[in-house]
């Protein structure tokens, strides 16, 4: 049975005949081609957008309901001394630079244990890639006593920590195998991994935002590796900056397709939600942000990659959220009609996207949350990191 768009006042300043084809598919939930996402995607009157952003809301009501979800978690971004020098980047120091630090044990247990005060279940670990993270002359026995540390302590806490990029760091360090390092990892009590690090999964983009990071293939390989050993990710995307809207569609494609390929070889895990992070870019050094020509997102142009994104993405990533920290409160609560069913954490502190100069905060409360949930008028339900209900 088909699923259609109201087509009602649309002007023929597009074409609307396949706009509606377009969305048909989407809301039947077949796979849209790339053409059709970079249709959808260059759109620019009301009309189209509107009937774009009301096809993602549809879409996203019969894929996953009214609820909007939330997390109660904390983020831990243990050093920021990185070997590697992204252009985007404002967190980065090198060691005895002026505000470069690592924590010891004693500040992340400090840490985790206000987090558990709170009622958190996540704690969210990332850092930089510091060259000297190494316990007996090798990298990964320090990540396993991070690891450690924090279970040995809090055994109930979900960690979620350490992107491809650290992964590929950690096994170049020791001269070992992403496997091994995953695996290592997830014994040690590793329960999830963030895919962030993945910018836009284009190599010309990438060798101009980060050209010293992992390629797009190796992102993939590393993310594919982790659902074949049981090991869920989430994935992003870093959008409005230097990339084009073919480039954008194409990395959900590539999202897409290790949904597809975790679905057909019969992975343990797969990517359990997708997250816009638009470009922050205030701090970034002055050559990019002149090639940007904007500081601050562009909340529009968020909302319609928002809407195209759960369309072309469709029944393969169900969960996608909003950056409250990119797009402030208001921001991310508009983006909840535009396709997001989950407003994603309280964070209690953000270093990475903030010292950039972001202006959302680097904390929320519950209270926060679930108010601007409720602005919308639509259920509230906090939930865990790998998206069950509690």
């Amino acid at each position: 049975m088909s699923c259609s768009i109201p087509s009602a006042n649309l002007t023929p300043s597009f074409d609307t005949q396949n706009l509606e084809q377009i969305l048909d598919r989407a809301l039947n939930q077949q796979d849209l081609t790339v053409d059709e996402g970079v249709f959808l995607l260059t759109q620019q009157s009301e009309e189209a957008i509107a009937a774009i952003q009301q096809a993602a809301d549809t879409l996203r009501k019969d894929l996953v309901g009214d609820t909007v979800t939330y997390i109660v978690n904390r983020n831990i971004n243990f050093t920021n001394i990185c070997e590697q020098h992204c252009s985007f980047c404002a967190f980065r120091r090198d060691a005895g630079d002026d505000g470069a630090y690592w924590l010891d044990w004693t500040q992340i247990l400090e840490k985790t244990a206000e987090a558990v005060t709170i009622g958190a279940t996540e704690i969210c670990m990332q850092g930089g890639l510091n060259p000297e993270a190494k316990l007996d002359g090798k990298a990964l026995p320090y990540y396993v006593k991070l690891i450690r540390t924090i279970k040995q302590d809090f055994p109930k806490i979900h960690l979620h920590g350490f992107s491809p990029q650290e992964i590929e760091f950690i096994a170049r360090q020791d001269n070992i195998s992403f496997e091994n390092v995953i695996m290592t990892l997830k014994a040690a009590g590793l329960g999830s991994m963030p895919g962030t690090a993945a910018e836009v999964l284009d190599d010309d983009v990438r060798r101009v935002l980060c050209p010293e990071k992992i390629s797009a293939t190796v992102w993939l390989n590393i993310v594919e590796t982790a659902h074949r050993l049981g090991m869920p990710t989430t994935s992003t995307m870093m959008a409005g900056h230097i990339e084009t809207p073919r480039q954008q569609i194409e990395h959900l494609a590539k999202l897409r397709s290790l949904q597809q390929t975790a679905a057909a070889n019969h992975y343990p895990t797969r990517i359990t939600e997708f997250i816009i992070l638009s470009f922050v870019g205030e701090h970034a050094p002055k050559p990019l942000r002149r090639r940007v020509g904007r500081d601050q997102p562009v909340v529009k142009d968020a909302l319609l990659l928002t809407a195209v994104s759960r369309l072309f993405l469709g029944h393969w990533i169900k969960n996608h959220q909003p950056s409250w920290v990119k797009l402030g409160l208001d921001g991310a609560t508009e983006a909840l009609r535009w396709g997001c069913n989950d407003i994603g954490g309280t964070l209690m502190e953000e270093h990475i996207t903030s010292m950039a100069g972001a202006q959302g905060g680097t904390c929320k409360s519950v209270e926060d949350l679930r108010g601007a949930i409720a602005s919308l008028g639509r259920p509230a339900r906090q939930r865990d990191t790998i998206y069950t209900y509690l």
